[in-house]
Formats: C-alpha cells, structure tokens, sequence
C-alpha cells in the first residue's frame, strides 16, 4: 500500500515537473512554476508568479525529497529558493503576512529536512512575524502590513514557524490561544476566517482549519500540553462534519482556493503522524484525520485525467477532472488574491493541492521517514 501512494505521488511530481517547471527568465540556476497549463506568453515570462503558490511547489519538492531522496531533486529545491528571491526583487520579505509565512514554512523545512538552508532569510522572516504582533489592535498579527484584517491565514503558518524555528514557542503558544479565543465558531467548532476592526469575518475555509490543525499539533508535541491536543481532536471533529462530505475534503475552486484543500490534507497528516496518543480521543482524531487523507485521496486520483501518461487533477476532487485549454478567462489577482481560471484546473494551484493530497496520503499510509524531526508528518 505503501509503494502505491509513493508511485502516485511520483507521478504527480513527474506532471508539475513536466508541465509547470521553467527557468525564471532563461536564468541558469533558477526554476520557478508557471500558474497555468497551458500556459501563455505572461505566463511564461513570469509576468505574474503568486508568491504564495511558489511557496507551496517549494513544500512539495520537500516532501518528495522525504520520499525519495536524490541529489537532482535537492538542487531543484535550490534553484526554487534562488528563483523565489530574484523575482520577488531580490527581497525575502513582501507586504502580506500570510506569504512570508508559507515561504518561511517551506524554507525552514528545506533547511531542516532537505540541507538546503537560507539561515538570513528565516531569521529575517522570522523578525517580521514576531515584531507584527499587535495585541492592543485586537491581534494576531495582520494579513498584510497596515492593516487591520487579523486572520488565521497569516497567524496560523507563521505559529507553525515560530514553533519549529528559534525557540519562539511561547509567541506559538500566544498565537494559538488568539486564534482559539477569537476565531472559533462555538456552533460548529471550525475556525473562522478572521477579524477585521473588531468584526468577525465569518467565512469557513478548509486551509484555515488546516493550519490551526497544524499549530496545535506542533505545540501538543512540543509541550505536553493536553489543551492543545484537546483543540486538535475537537477541530478534527469539525473538519469531519463540516467540511468532508463522503469523507472526501471539499474544495474551494481555482484561483487561490485551489490550495485550500491541499493545505487541510497536509497538516491532518500531520495529527495522524504526530499528535501524542494520550487519550483514546487523541487516537480516535489520528484514525480520523488519515481515513480524511486517504478517503480524498482515493477520490482524487479515481477522477483525475491522464495526459501524456501524468495525471491532472480536478478541482473538486468528488468531481471528474475537466481538461483546460489556452481559451478562456486566466486566473487574475484581484485586491491582494487570486480568482481562478475559467477552467479551474488550469491553475497550478490546483494541481499543487493533488501532488500535496497524493504526498500526504503516502505520509499516512506506510513508513515515510520523519518530518518534524523526531516527530514526523
């Protein structure tokens, strides 16, 4: 069983690979993923690049590192993080929140995992979410620099940084509690998207309730303490009644919401492969968040196309891939996001969020070596 999700994952690999990899304006050394397939000419140019969804290629190249590791794939991880850089103007800090700490996700674990290390540039992202925190302007820390939207996707990967990097526990521990007090649904239990100027943002997407997922995890690991697994098994509770309809993770389209599903497959692998087993509730939330990974993922791959013998995976992953073509609406950054593509998979972001599930359901399938250290996703 093993074998088959390590295979599957290859596979999608192999199609980003394919499809998606180019050198950052014909530079040697470099690699970034063009946002659409089939691409056009801007895209190909990186005239447009979402730095978050680069972030998220630069996780996925991790975990297939942890897969199957190989000398090749390690300096595509470097030409990732090189590429990342030059087109981000030379500059590893932007305005948003929520983008430095996807790349300080990826990189940290680069570092950690792959030996591919940017020392300068945790340390620097690092400073940038610890100096953000504003509790006495209702924070959190903000999902862009002057802002006064507070949100779970800002503060929940930058409390798994912090968690993981430098010893910043305690602003992890500070985070997590925010985000409990806050932006918990008592209804439902999941997470809500934020607030802003002191009014709750009532949205519920599946990318939030992955990184609290994620943020409580690391901190039930790192401290010992059964609050955070508590919030871990309630919110796996949540996730299973309010956003899995047939066990299968729904999705949220194209466009930026082509990862949300893929970033809740990710961090549930992570509470079925590490979350201390303390209580027969924590081992109830462990079978639950893998039986999650793997019900979607049997989905996904059962729907997907096959081009040139890699697969192409759908947007909704219950639904059955739609082949793109070079027709039709692009995806568009509208107000600091991206709207999907008419044909949502065209979108990398889509296809990111299938190579994510297919790695995920390997990391919970069979003997995948450690992530978080001794700990492991």
């Amino acid at each position: 069983m093993d074998q088959l999700w390590a295979n599957r994952a290859a596979s999608a690999e192999a199609a980003i690979t394919q499809r998606h990899l180019r050198r950052l304006w014909g530079l040697p050394g470099t690699q970034l993923g063009v946002v659409a397939w089939p691409a056009a000419a801007p895209h190909k140019r990186f005239k447009t690049w979402h730095h978050w969804w680069q972030a998220h290629l630069l996780d996925c190249l991790v975990d297939a590192q942890l897969r199957d590791p190989n000398p090749d794939r390690r300096q595509r991880i470097a030409r990732q993080i090189r590429a990342h850089r030059l087109r981000n103007v030379g500059r590893w800090v932007n305005d948003y929140y929520d983008d430095m700490a996807w790349l300080a996700l990826a990189l940290e674990r680069a570092d950690r995992l792959a030996g591919v290390a940017q020392p300068r540039a945790e340390r620097t992202l690092c400073d940038q979410f610890v100096n953000a925190w504003v509790p006495e302007d209702g924070g959190g820390i903000p999902w862009r620099k002057q802002d006064q939207f507070f949100n779970a996707p800002a503060n929940g990967p930058a409390g798994i940084f912090l968690a993981r990097y430098d010893d910043r526990l305690r602003r992890a521990q500070q985070m997590a509690d925010w985000i409990d007090e806050v932006l918990i649904d008592p209804e439902t239990q999941l997470v809500f998207d934020g607030i802003k100027a002191g009014s709750l943002v009532r949205a519920q997407y599946t990318y939030c309730q992955g990184v609290v997922l994620g943020l409580e995890t690391e901190l039930a690991v790192r401290t010992g303490d059964d609050e955070h697994a508590m919030r871990v098994c309630r919110l796996v509770g949540a996730v299973a009644a309010h956003m899995a309809p047939d066990g299968i993770l729904k999705g949220a389209g194209g466009g930026d919401g082509g990862l949300f599903h893929g970033i809740l497959a990710r961090y549930l692998a992570l509470v079925a492969t590490t979350l201390p087993e303390r209580t027969p509730e924590d081992t109830a939330a462990r079978d639950i968040a893998r039986r999650l990974v793997l019900t979607s993922a049997e989905a996904a791959w059962d729907n997907r196309q096959t081009v040139d013998g890699l697969p192409l995976f759908a947007a909704f992953w219950e639904r059955t891939a739609e082949l793109p073509t070079a027709l039709g609406r692009q995806a568009q950054s509208v107000e600091g996001a991206v709207n999907a593509s008419e044909i949502p998979e065209r979108d990398l972001s889509v296809q990111l969020s299938g190579w994510m599930l297919m790695e995920a359901a390997h990391t919970v399938s069979g003997d995948q070596p450690s992530d978080e250290g001794s700990t492991g996703t």
